[in-house]
Parts: structure tokens; sequence; C-alpha cells
């Protein structure tokens, strides 16, 4: 192995990730394409674990792979992505908190819900219906979708779960 060369077992592991974590990010552009030993193993530069953290708290907090291969091409190319990634990264927070507005919506209204179902509950002897999910047709006009749908379900498009 060529001296300040790491295989990707080594990489993984001060990563605190899969080998397979690795090759993904490789394949995704994420890690530049990497010589093989004499043997067929992956040698990848010293730091490399440290560009995998990077991505790793970047898909934490929200940037896509997408995002950071074009970002990191930038940066390899010696530019300086930085706006561009705060900008991404405010786009990420605004859309954070209209979810997170629409998320204490739903909340307040399931809590309503649940409100009334308890005094529903109160005033219906044990074994009769107390009509709890007939309830929940009142809540919404004829064609309107329930209010605490999730967006993409309100809108009409269900993606398929892969």
């Amino acid at each position: 192995m060529t001296t300040g060369m790491r295989r990707a077992g080594e990489v993984a592991r001060a990563a605190g990730v899969s080998t397979d974590t690795i090759r993904h990010y490789e394949r995704k552009g994420l890690l530049p394409r990497v010589a093989r030993s004499s043997n067929g193993y992956r040698e990848y530069p010293e730091g490399t674990e440290r560009t995998v953290r990077l991505i790793r708290n970047a898909l934490a907090v929200g940037f896509s792979l997408e995002e950071l291969s074009r970002i990191l091409a930038v940066r390899a190319r010696g530019e300086a992505p930085c706006r561009t990634v705060r900008a991404l990264a405010g786009e990420k927070l605004r859309a954070m908190d209209d979810r997170l507005a629409e998320l204490q919506g739903a909340r307040d209204r399931l809590q309503a819900v649940l409100a009334d179902w308890d005094a529903r509950l109160l005033r219906t002897p044990a074994g009769q219906r107390a009509g709890l999910l007939e309830a929940l047709a009142g809540l919404v006009g004829e064609g309107a979708p329930p209010p605490f749908l999730p967006p993409e379900l309100r809108r009409g498009r269900v993606r398929a779960r892969r």
C-alpha cells in the first residue's frame, strides 16, 4: 500500500460507516474514484474519513447526495461553494419551518379531535358506538381532504415507497 493511503475498511471504521457506504459515496461522485492496489483493494488518501464525516453530517441536516455531489465537485475544482451551501441551507431551514408549522397545525387539530372523542365517550354507555369515526366526517366539507393529512396527500400526490 502506498504511504498515506488507506483501505476502504480503515476509512469506514475511522468514519463510523460501512465499506458499502464508502463505495456508494464513490459511485455517487462524493468521493473521488481511487486507484486500486496490486491486490485489488481501493486505496483512499488520508483525510477521506473527514470527507465521509462531512457527508454524513450534511445529510443529517438535510442536504441530499446530489446536492453534496455538486458542492464537492465545485470544491474539488478549487472554487468556493460557500455561498451556494449557505443559500441551500437557508432554503432547507425555511422548508423545515413550513413543515413544522403544518405539523403543529395537524397536532392541534388532532388534539381537538381527541378532546371531542373523550367527551363523546363520556356521554356514551359502555358497549355502544360513540360515533367517533362519524364525527370525523363532520370535520371536512364536501370534497375537501381532512386537514390533518400530510401535504403530499392533500394535493393528491401520493408517492410509492420503495
